[in-house]
C-alpha cells in the first residue's frame, strides 16, 4: 500500500509480529465480517477492500470500496446489507470478479465498481438449465431459521453445508441427504462459525471457542476471557499456516491453532469485523473495524513466527494430537484372544518374575556393599567418594583418583591405597602409599603412573583398593578399564 498516510512502524513491543499500517478511529466504518471482502476488482494484481457499512441503520448504507487507506468508490444501498461475497461471473479475460451484495429481498451484483445485477428472492425466476439444481437445494430442510453458514465442496461432486440456526444447533448438510446429516448440540448460541481444515471452529455466547469435526465429533474446547465479537480464518498458503481468529470485548484479538492460543493482539476499541488476506500487494493483512466506526489495518511480518506451543494454561499440546493407530491384525487378535483366556495365569508367571528379579537385585546390591565394590562409602564414619581418570596414548599412562569426603563436618585420617594389577602388562612406580587427612567438602586429586609392557595391544583391569588401617575390607573399591597402548602399536 503505497498511499499509507501513518508511517510503518513496530508496535510497542520489539518482538511483536505486526506492524501497523494505518488506524483511523474516525473513518465511520460499522459493519460485520460477513459484510467485509477482499478482492482483485481491475485484475491489476491489486487487491481492494470491499465493506458493506452499515452506517447509522437509517441512513449512509453503502458499499464502500477502499485503495490503500482512501475510499476509492462509495455506492448508496437501499438497504441494510446482511452478506458480500466476491466471485467469478464469466469467463471472459482478463478475468475480474464481481462483487454480489445481499441487501433486504435483493442481491446486488456489482461490476467494475458499477450495478449490473439485482436479483430478487424468491420472486425471481430460475434458469432451466439451473432448475435441477434450485429444486434439490429446495428440498433440504432445516428445522429452524439458519444464522450463520459455511459451504465447501462442489454441488454436482460432494459438497457440505454447515449451518448454525437460532435453535442453538448447528447442522451438517451433505449431497446425498435432503435433512441434515449430523446434529451438534451446543451449550449455548452460536456467534461465530469459520472452517479450518477439516475441522469446524465455533465461538458460543458463553465465552467459550469449540472445534469439532465435519461429522459432528467434538475436539477441543478453549475458554475464552471475555464474549466473541468477531471471528475470521487466517490463511497463509505460502507458509502453509492457518488459525482462527477471535475478535473479544475486552479490546483483544486472540490467534487460535486448533485449541492453542498462539498470539493476541491489543487494539484501541472493540473490533466488529475481522477480515485477512491479500490487500494491496502485501500478502499477510489483517483489517478490522471497531464498535466506534475505527478502521485498523496490520501488516504480518516476513520474519514473523508463530510457536505452536499454547500459551493458555493446561494440558499439553501433545494431549490433543490423535495417535496413528494402526489397523488390527490376525496375529495382534490371536494374542489378545490368547491373554484374555490365560490371564490369571500370566499375571502370575510376571509376578513371580518381578519377585525374583528385584530378590537379584537386593542380593547383588548388598553384596557390593559388603564387599565394598562401589565407589561410593556406605560407612557412616567414613562416607567417601572417589572417581578415576586416565590420561594419555601409551605407553606411560597417568591415572588420577580424585577423592572425597563426604561428611558434613568429619575429617577422615589414616587411609591408604592400593593397586592390584597383571605385573606382565603394567608396572606402576607407586603401587601403595597412603592418603593425608581428608577434610569434608574438599577434592582431594592424587596423581601416579603406570606404564605399559605389553606390545600385542591388549589392555587389562586396574583395581584401586581405599583402605582403612587395622581393618582388612576395603572401604572403596573401583575398576578402571585401560585403554590400549597406542604408542606401542604405532612403534
Amino acid at each position: 500500500m503505497s498511499s499509507v498516510s501513518h508511517e510503518l512502524k513496530d508496535t510497542s513491543v520489539a518482538s511483536s509480529k505486526w506492524l501497523d499500517a494505518h488506524y483511523d478511529p474516525v473513518a465511520n466504518l460499522y459493519t460485520f465480517s460477513s459484510c467485509i471482502a477482499l478482492s482483485d476488482l481491475h485484475g491489476d494484481g491489486e487487491n481492494k477492500l470491499v465493506v458493506g457499512d452499515l452506517g447509522t441503520g437509517v441512513c449512509n448504507v453503502k458499499l464502500k470500496v477502499y485503495r490503500g487507506t482512501g475510499v476509492l468508490s462509495e455506492s448508496t444501498l437501499l438497504d441494510l446489507p446482511t452478506g458480500l461475497v466476491s466471485f467469478l461471473m464469466d469467463l471472459h479475460e482478463p478475468r475480474t470478479p464481481a462483487i454480489a451484495v445481499a441487501s433486504g429481498p435483493f442481491i446486488y451484483v456489482y461490476k467494475n465498481l458499477r450495478p449490473y445485477f439485482k436479483f430478487t428472492l424468491p420472486s425471481l425466476e430460475v434458469n432451466p438449465l439451473e432448475q435441477d439444481v434450485w429444486s434439490q437445494a429446495k428440498e433440504m430442510s432445516l428445522p429452524s431459521s439458519p444464522t450463520l453458514m459455511d459451504v465447501t465442496g462442489q454441488f454436482d461432486v460432494e459438497f457440505r453445508i454447515t449451518v448454525a440456526c437460532r435453535n442453538g444447533n448447528i447442522y451438517i448438510l451433505r449431497r446425498d441427504s435432503p435433512k441434515p446429516k449430523y446434529c451438534i448440540e451446543l451449550s449455548s448460541h452460536p456467534v461465530g462459525l469459520v472452517r479450518m481444515g477439516k475441522n469446524v471452529v465455533v465461538g458460543c455466547t458463553h465465552e467459550t471457542l469449540h472445534g469439532y469435526t465435519q461429522k459432528g465429533k467434538k475436539l477441543w474446547t478453549a475458554y475464552l476471557p471475555a464474549p466473541v465479537t468477531a471471528m475470521a480464518l487466517m490463511d497463509l498458503p505460502t507458509r502453509g499456516f492457518q488459525a482462527v481468529l477471535v475478535g473479544l470485548a475486552n479490546c483483544e484479538v486472540h490467534m487460535y491453532r486448533d485449541k492453542n492460543l498462539i498470539s493476541t493482539i491489543k487494539t484501541p476499541d472493540v473490533v466488529t469485523s475481522i477480515c485477512f488476506g491479500r490487500y494491496g500487494r502485501e500478502d499477510g493483512t489483517l483489517i478490522m473495524t471497531t464498535k466506534g466506526g475505527g478502521l485498523i489495518v496490520k501488516i504480518l511480518k516476513r520474519t514473523a513466527v508463530f510457536d505452536d506451543r499454547d500459551s493458555a494454561p493446561g494440558p499439553p499440546i501433545a494431549q490433543s494430537i490423535r495417535l496413528n493407530v494402526p489397523k488390527k491384525t490376525k496375529l495382534y487378535v490371536d494374542q489378545t484372544l490368547r491373554e484374555r483366556e490365560n490371564a490369571v495365569a500370566m499375571h502370575r508367571a510376571f509376578q513371580m518374575d518381578l519377585s525374583r528379579l528385584r530378590l537379584a537385585a537386593a542380593r547383588a546390591y548388598v553384596k557390593a556393599l559388603e564387599s565394598s565394590l562401589t565407589p561410593m562409602s556406605a560407612s557412616l564414619t567414613e562416607p567417601l567418594k572417589m572417581n578415576a581418570v586416565v590420561q594419555g596414548l601409551g605407553p606411560s599412562f597417568k591415572l588420577t583418583l580424585n577423592i572425597q569426603n563426604t561428611a558434613s563436618c568429619r575429617p577422615v585420617m589414616n587411609l591408604a591405597i592400593s593397586f592390584l594389577y597383571d605385573e606382565n602388562l603394567y608396572s606402576m612406580r607407586t603401587a601403595f602409599f597412603k592418603i593425608p587427612l581428608l577434610v569434608p567438602g574438599l577434592n582431594y586429586p592424587i596423581d601416579t603412573f603406570v606404564e605399559c609392557l605389553s606390545d600385542k595391544g591388549i589392555s587389562d583391569i586396574i583395581k584401586v583398593f581405599v583402605l582403612r588401617e587395622g581393618k582388612s575390607a576395603p572401604l572403596l573399591t573401583a575398576h578402571i578399564n585401560m585403554p590400549v597402548s597406542e604408542g606401542l602399536a604405532l612403534n
